[in-house]
């Protein structure tokens, strides 16, 4: 079964996320106290703990929340995903693909430190079709975009 395995938010964009032990969603918003929240297509960020992973592998410092990803999951390799595709997060949150991967900004450690970055190539964004409240350990489940699981 795949999982959500960190929430992570920040006041500020720009900055890296701190991970929190629980968050409220918000449909057509994102998670509430997040920067990154708001009336647009990037409202809530993807990535999965197995990239993560690997990059701790070329430096281990990195800490949940250092690619400002705001959900963290185990289980699925959101590489093989494609726009439209959605996201079940237990009973209640459904998010849907609407970018792949973004630019790494300006002085990223991590692209300093590895010479390389993920979140380009592994990070999803999605928009928030139906919110709900969040906890780590919650079912996560792709669905491709012309339904069913992928």
């Amino acid at each position: 079964m795949a999982r959500l395995e960190a929430i992570c938010i920040s006041e500020q964009k720009g900055t890296t996320k701190t991970a929190v032990p629980a968050a409220s969603m918000r449909t057509g918003h994102g998670i509430e106290g997040d920067a990154h929240a708001g009336p647009w297509h990037r409202q809530v960020s993807l990535l999965a703990q197995e990239s993560i992973e690997r990059m701790r592998v070329l430096y281990s410092e990195i800490e949940d929340g250092a690619f400002a990803e705001n959900l963290i999951t185990s289980g699925i390799d959101w590489r093989k995903t494609v726009l439209g595709d959605r996201v079940r997060i237990g009973a209640e949150i459904l998010l849907e693909v609407t970018q792949i991967g973004k630019e790494c900004h300006q002085g990223c450690i991590i692209r300093e430190k590895t010479g390389d970055c993920i979140m380009p190539r592994e990070g999803i964004f999605c928009r928030v079709l139906q919110g709900g409240d969040l906890k780590p350990g919650a079912e996560v489940i792709r669905l491709a975009a012309a339904g069913g699981e992928a």
